[in-house]
């Protein structure tokens, strides 16, 4: 999973982003891209603020807001595009050296989701450094810690969340770095419990119920999981990452028909449309479709490559080891992106990887990394009698 901070659920919701270089139509009647409605309430508020910024571009207050928005579009509709309309709102402060906190927090999350973590963890260390108490801050930076795979270091600033944040967000936080290293069976306990208390915030509980699901998954437990990931969805049905993540575990219960559900009118996110090609692969009615999307798929990583777009090389290791059936590619990378960052799905497409190519190197790293966390999951237990991930 990529870590679903509480401080993108509060309001900065992450988004992966890549930019493509422009390109010129030779036929001015060619559809570039069709845009999500803006009959969406969220994104006609978007457009009015950004309207009204215009005017006064060093509005900080509502350039904040329409930072905020675009980042939360950018979730919602997996179109990375909305990531540049935030940093152009920042952008009478961006490029500065010490622009105020709020900036540097929405920067750092803009930074992120680009996977420049390193220079994410300079502008939040920054603000912590300066304001010990920002939640925001010490959230997105356990965020990226957690990625990172520095667990401990994620836990200390979770930790720092007991007297500033509600239970359940210090619960969670505490929860996503302690499920990867070592103590998943407490880690879902104690959020499970966080979870039975009623809570009035929709996003944080669809942040904490995503997290349990995954937790549950990983520890094979199928009921819990499908629980979790019910009231995930009933709390934000829009969200694109809990999207993928319940995707992922209705294809590991084998089952595609309830992926095409929810994913068919998902297709112009990149991850969300790799879930629904797989999903229609096993599907012989759907073999028209599944090629169609295939074909369309092949096509963005080949743009994605030739522009030098590493952001996707999750979801291209996964297209090539489970679509196009090349180990070999595929493994070089999941290498590449372990390289990257470190969360479950990362392990376990290196681990699906190396054992495709037969690869014993690229196994070694995955006991090793096992062996130093204390990772534990249960597909990983089965890997050799699983045809996909």
């Amino acid at each position: 999973m990529r870590f679903f901070s509480l401080a993108f659920a509060l309001c900065f919701l992450c988004a992966t982003a890549s930019f493509a270089a422009p390109f010129i139509p030779a036929d001015e009647a060619t559809v570039l891209e069709r845009l999500p409605t803006r009959s969406d309430p969220s994104l006609a508020e978007l457009g009015r603020l950004q309207k009204e910024l215009a005017g006064n571009p060093r509005d900080i207050k509502r350039a904040v807001s329409v930072a905020q928005r675009a980042i939360a579009a950018a979730r919602a509709f997996g179109d990375p595009r909305f990531l540049g309309q935030a940093q152009a709102a920042l952008g009478a402060w961006w490029s500065l050296a010490d622009p105020p906190p709020v900036v540097l927090v929405l920067r750092a999350t803009i930074k992120q989701s680009l996977h420049d973590f390193d220079a994410a963890l300079v502008d939040l260390d920054r603000v912590i450094a300066a304001d010990g108490g920002n939640l925001q801050a010490l959230l997105t930076r356990a965020s990226v810690l957690t990625v990172l795979g520095r667990y401990d270091e994620a836990k200390r600033d979770c930790a720092r969340l007991a007297k500033r944040a509600e239970p359940l967000v210090t619960t969670a936080c505490i929860a996503a770095a302690s499920s990867v290293s070592g103590d998943a069976d407490g880690a879902y306990r104690s959020l499970d419990g966080a979870l039975a208390t009623p809570g009035k915030n929709p996003q944080i509980r669809a942040w904490a119920s995503t997290l349990a699901a995954e937790i549950g998954a990983r520890r094979g437990d199928v009921a819990g999981a499908e629980r979790h990931f019910a009231q995930a969805l009933a709390s934000d049905p829009r969200d694109g990452y809990l999207k993928g993540a319940y995707a992922d575990f209705l294809l590991e219960q084998n089952r595609p028909a309830a992926v095409i559900a929810l994913l068919k009118d998902d297709t112009r996110n990149d991850a969300l449309l790799l879930r629904l090609a797989l999903a229609e692969s096993r599907l012989p009615e759907l073999q028209t479709a599944f090629r169609a999307h295939r074909d369309e798929l092949a096509a963005r990583f080949a743009a994605a490559r030739r522009r030098g777009d590493v952001l996707h090389l999750r979801e291209e290791a996964r297209f090539a080891l489970e679509i196009e059936r090349n180990g070999a590619d595929a493994l070089v990378l999941a290498r590449d992106n372990w390289s990257r960052q470190r969360e479950p799905a990362d392990l376990r497409l290196l681990a699906a990887t190396a054992a495709a190519a037969n690869d014993t190197q690229a196994q070694k790293t995955v006991a090793d990394w096992i062996a130093k966390t204390g990772y534990q999951d249960a597909w990983l237990a089965v890997l050799g009698t699983r045809p996909r991930l």
